[in-house]
């Protein structure tokens, strides 16, 4: 599985702990920035993952700001992309068994080091159930590709 993974400046410190989580779990990432102390504007660094997830040159992508409100909002802009805003275990593991996230946010202001990585371990090792759900994500592609 290869991982694309950026943060505004709110999400910095955050970004680093998944990065590290990425490198024990022995999965591939590539990270987008920001190298910053001062503020920078999410969507310079949310879409661009997102376009790299939508059109297949990673598998997955995960985006942190202070709250992981503009991060999830500004990537579920692009076409083919779930992005979920998570900040706890059971949401991880529901948004992918059902909806087949293929992108998820958090906040570093909202949750510590600690829940983000057993957030990020969750999402990363949950596959999508299918069955009832595909039906379900088949309607919001249909919908998405008639706009």
């Amino acid at each position: 599985m290869k991982i694309a993974i950026a943060s505004d400046h709110g999400g910095v410190n955050i970004r680093e702990e998944i990065k590290s989580l990425l490198e024990e779990l022995g999965l591939e990432y590539e990270d987008f920035g920001c190298e910053c102390g001062t503020s920078v504007d999410f969507p310079d660094y949310a879409v661009p993952v997102a376009e790299k997830v939508a059109r297949g040159e990673f598998d997955r992508g995960i985006l942190i700001c202070g709250t992981g409100i503009g991060m999830s909002i500004s990537a579920n802009k692009v076409k083919g992309i779930r992005c979920a805003l998570v900040h706890d275990v059971f949401s991880a593991k529901a948004t992918r068994e059902h909806n087949d996230s293929n992108m998820l946010a958090m906040g570093e202001r909202v949750i510590g080091a600690g829940l983000a990585r057993e957030i990020a371990k969750t999402w990363l090792e949950t596959e999508f159930e299918g069955g009832r759900h595909a039906n379900r994500v088949g309607k919001i592609t249909a919908y998405e590709d008639k706009q």
